[in-house]
This record gives C-alpha cells, structure tokens and sequence, in this order.
C-alpha cells in the first residue's frame, strides 16, 4: 500500500483518501472556515454495507492506524428515486462500471435524485463524529461539462446547470453541506 502525505505544511487537521479531487474540493471549503487541511493520500479498506454511515465509521478507523493524526475522510453517494435509491453506497462501482451514460440509460422520465456526504473525523481520543451533508436535485438526460464522477449528470434543486457546469458547486454541494457542519464543530471541541 502506497502512502503519501506532506508534512512540510502545518495543518488542523489530515483528509485521508486516494482521491485528489475530493482532497483539494474540501481543502478549498474548509479555507473558508479557517481549517487548514493537510493530505494523506492513502488507500483505505472499504466494507461492503447498505449505510453510507457503517462504511464511513470503519475508514476513519483505518485512516487513524494509518497516519496516528486527527483525520477526516468522506464518503458519498448518489441515491436516485427511480431506482429505490440506487447506487447510493455502491456510487462509485457503479461509476466504474456502468459510468454516467449507463446510468442515464437506466431512467425514464423520474429523474428525483439525492447526493449524500459523509464527513467521519477521528482522533487520539477515540473521538468519532459523522457529519451528513444532502442535497436533493436530478440526473440530467445527456452528460453536461466536465467534472469529476456524477458532476456532469446531477443537477441540484433550483438550478438548470449540472454540478460539472456550476461554477460556485462548492458553495451548494452536499460536500459542502457536510464539511460546513464539520468546521462548525472542529472550531468550538
């Protein structure tokens, strides 16, 4: 297993994950609230569960034997109405798999969709708190811009633009949502 992390920087606290993307999304949001993020790039092991919740709390464990440091990770997915909330946990399997015109390809005209975000921290304490971000939207009928994973086919409540063609997405996101809670927290412990 590959590690990697950058203790040349000072940081609040590490994001653990083998996704950039993800790493430098949070880095940027939680630069708002004055949390300097640091990154431990890492492959984390990853329980096959229905709960977003379940999965999250055992790869906080894994990250805290991994770098000894208060750790944030995040764990997502997108749930779609049509499908009983389907891929939901297995978001990123199904990404690999069928990708976004599979999933397009799956819906009719019901297109209701929600995006879940996890944000699990731990520390030396033994400290593990979740924080749940959600925001509900719709998968589009075509792929629009470019973005990472389901970016190009979600589009948030209250907007005509997919989260690939938004370029504020990290002031609406269930990221957001989740990391937001999360700073809210890590300031006042």
């Amino acid at each position: 297993m590959k590690v990697e992390v950058d203790m040349r920087q000072s940081y609040d606290v590490l994001f653990a994950s083998s996704n950039k993307n993800k790493f430098l999304e949070a880095k940027s949001i939680l630069k708002k609230f004055d949390i300097t993020l640091g990154f431990y790039k890492c492959t984390l092991q990853e329980i096959q569960s229905n709960k977003l919740e379940d999965i999250a709390k055992k790869k906080i464990e894994n990250a805290f034997k991994l770098c000894k440091k208060p750790v944030i990770i995040e764990d997502d997915g997108i749930f779609i109405n049509a499908l009983n909330g389907f891929p939901g946990p297995y978001s990123s399997y199904v990404f690999q798999t069928i990708g976004n015109k599979g999933v397009i390809k799956l819906l009719s005209t019901k297109r209701n969709a929600s995006f879940l975000s996890i944000i699990a921290y731990y520390d030396s304490k033994h400290t593990t708190k979740l924080f749940k971000g959600k925001i509900n939207g719709k998968i589009s009928t075509d792929l629009r811009g470019k973005g990472w994973v389901y970016d190009p086919i979600f589009i948030p409540s209250g907007q005509s633009k997919t989260f690939a063609e938004i370029s504020d997405k990290n002031i609406l996101s269930h990221r957001y949502k989740a990391l937001k809670k999360f700073a809210n927290w890590f300031q006042n412990k």
